[in-house]
């Protein structure tokens, strides 16, 4: 899943394209770089970012919808608001990304009746406050218990269980010691589901250039930590994850096909 950043602000500069031409440039290269979907977002959710009017968001995210509507890919929209979930599924997104994972009274109801894809991630807190003070008694009971209670709601709302995804939110309201617990049991996140593939329901995960891997390598500045993204996309594939949310679609493209073909787990990648 390439990351398509529609804001000035974004934590990561290299992936700011609030210029729509720009990043529609964007989205071409990293389709021929091997992406497999594109996930597009019109507001920052970054630790310490403010919100944006839904007004504002739309303004950013409707062109580039619009434009990428002949792309031979899914398009996700990363929104949290209700209103523009509606306004991007009636233009045609093929999935919506949710970091408060549809928490919004209103989210579940605008999502329902559609026939999209939905990730539910998981978020403590709103952005601007989530890294103040994160705690957790067992991040992974609390993480997975809620993607479990969410995803049952959105499926008693009529939800096929094979529209879902589940995300743990790396990095979104939780301490270094918090992902690493998470990473280290991305299996025991997905509930039982008899209806999909494997028994499972599918995870996404996102670590791409975030803080998190920033503290495990010591690198101060995003532009530093490919290397480490990769390391962590590897080990988020062996570990089961079926969507990887990159910036850095052909070196990790790359980096997968050569861990399919050394390693001794490899069957499990994302292909």
């Amino acid at each position: 899943m390439g990351v398509l950043n529609l804001t000035p602000d974004s934590f990561h500069p290299g992936a700011r394209h609030p210029d729509p031409d720009q990043a529609l440039a964007r989205a071409r290269v990293m389709l021929d770089e091997g992406a497999h979907l594109l996930d597009i977002g019109a507001e920052s959710t970054r630790p310490g970012a403010e919100p944006v009017s839904a007004e504002t968001e739309w303004a950013r995210l409707a062109p580039v919808l619009e434009a990428l509507r002949g792309f031979p890919v899914p398009v996700s929209v990363d929104t949290r608001r209700p209103e523009v979930m509606r306004r991007a599924l009636a233009l045609g997104a093929d999935m919506i990304n949710d970091v408060s994972g549809f928490t919004h009274p209103d989210a579940v109801a605008a999502v329902a009746g559609s026939a999209a894809g939905l990730c539910v991630m998981h978020m403590a807190g709103e952005p601007a406050t989530m890294q103040q003070a994160p705690a957790y008694q067992d991040p992974v009971a609390q993480v997975g218990g809620f993607l479990h209670a969410q995803a049952g709601q959105l499926i008693a709302a009529g939800v096929s269980p094979e529209r879902l995804v589940l995300d743990p939110g790396i990095g979104f309201g939780k301490r270094t010691e918090d992902n690493l617990a998470l990473m280290r049991h991305l299996p025991e996140l997905a509930p039982p589901c008899a209806a999909v593939p494997g028994g499972r329901l599918p995870l996404l995960v996102g670590l791409s250039r975030k803080s998190f891997i920033g503290a495990l390598t010591g690198r101060e500045r995003t532009a530093d930590r490919l290397a480490g993204s990769l390391a962590g996309a590897i080990a988020a594939a062996a570990a089961g994850a079926k969507i990887l949310r990159v910036h850095d679609v052909a070196a990790t493209v790359d980096a997968l096909a050569v861990w399919r073909a050394l390693g001794p787990s490899a069957s499990a990648a994302p292909h």
